[in-house]
């Protein structure tokens, strides 16, 4: 099997992470891939932000939370590594243009040995007015919306088990 296709059907989410920090070289590789994710119109829309700061990491794992007792203490799984995709509202493609990001930072950490994982809320986070306030103190200005939180890290414990792919998905015409 092709090594792309591999690293495709061979990747999990991670939900259990050492706290250990994910080397910035690595975090550059995932970051630049997601940066060619494709785009409508090559508009380019979805920006990253790179929380490494534990601190920062664990206000935003706070926020992401929220009030709901339904959602973990901790919905980053202890990840020491939050990649927030934000996307421009007044592109079209918004949404699906971020979703290709943070696929392409899925597959790139798991290529390099890392454990990653989709956590949602991202567009609930930043829809609060600190979450507003603390991206226009990093400069961010328009209409950004939460995609996803792509959470890195080193895995801890043994790696997932593949689940059965559900059958009649796909119809050739």
């Amino acid at each position: 099997m092709n090594e792309v296709i591999q690293n495709m059907t061979s990747r999990r989410s991670v939900k259990a992470y050492k706290s250990d920090e994910v080397p910035k070289e690595m975090l550059e590789q995932i970051i630049q891939a997601g940066l060619y994710a494709p785009s409508g119109m090559n508009k380019q829309s979805p920006i990253i932000l790179a929380v490494t700061d534990k601190k920062t990491r664990d206000e935003l794992s706070k926020a992401n939370a929220g009030k709901d007792p339904f959602f973990r203490a901790d919905p980053f799984y202890n990840a020491p590594c939050v990649l927030v995709v934000l996307a421009d509202k007044s592109v079209p493609t918004y949404v699906y243009d971020g979703s290709l990001v943070m696929e392409n930072m899925l597959l790139t950490a798991h290529s390099l040995g890392l454990g990653a994982c989709w956590i949602h809320r991202a567009k609930e986070t930043f829809e609060l007015p600190e979450w507003k306030a603390f991206l226009k103190k990093l400069g961010i200005e328009g209409e950004y919306e939460g995609v996803g939180n792509c959470i890195v890290g080193y895995m801890d414990g043994s790696y997932p088990m593949e689940k059965p792919r559900k059958e009649n998905r796909v119809y050739y015409i």
